[in-house]
């Protein structure tokens, strides 16, 4: 059942692993999440989509951006950075969802901006929990415009 709270947004999805994005994406919609989710599958196809040259075409208003860390050619912590530090992304909610539970990371990512920090559990069973309770959370959340 659809939360009457529902949002209209849509998802940026950074993640290289084929099977971690399908089961992110199943998951949000087990749990509700119809929003459209738009998977980018490295750092440098984030960077291109966020701030290349098409960029401004985007649509970038109500967004919501789930970032895995470990990514090939530019990892999360970079993307963050540059989510966090542009006027035309800052206020874009970023959730970190990786691998990593190295204190130092999850400190890393809220001293850089992030606005959740969530560790992958390794079991299949566990990952889809995690995700369905991300995706019950999405149900309810309010997101901001991207421009003030």
């Amino acid at each position: 059942m659809i939360s009457t709270f529902t949002q209209p947004f849509s998802v940026v999805l950074i993640e290289d692993d084929e099977g971690h994005a399908n089961l992110i994406n199943r998951n949000l919609q087990r749990a509700g999440v119809l929003n459209p989710i738009t998977r980018l599958r490295d750092g440098h196809e984030a960077l291109t989509y966020f701030f290349g040259s098409d960029a401004h075409t985007q649509p970038l208003d109500r967004t919501v951006v789930v970032l895995d860390l470990n990514l090939p050619d530019v990892d999360g912590f970079e993307i963050l950075g540059r989510l966090k530090t542009d006027e035309t992304t800052r206020r874009i909610p970023v959730i970190v969802l990786t691998t990593t539970d190295n204190p130092r990371d999850i400190d890393r990512c809220y001293a850089l901006g992030c606005n959740a920090f969530m560790t992958k559990p390794v079991g299949y069973n566990d990952f889809s929990e995690a995700i369905q309770k991300l995706g019950l959370m999405l149900t309810i959340v309010r997101v901001p415009h991207t421009r003030p």
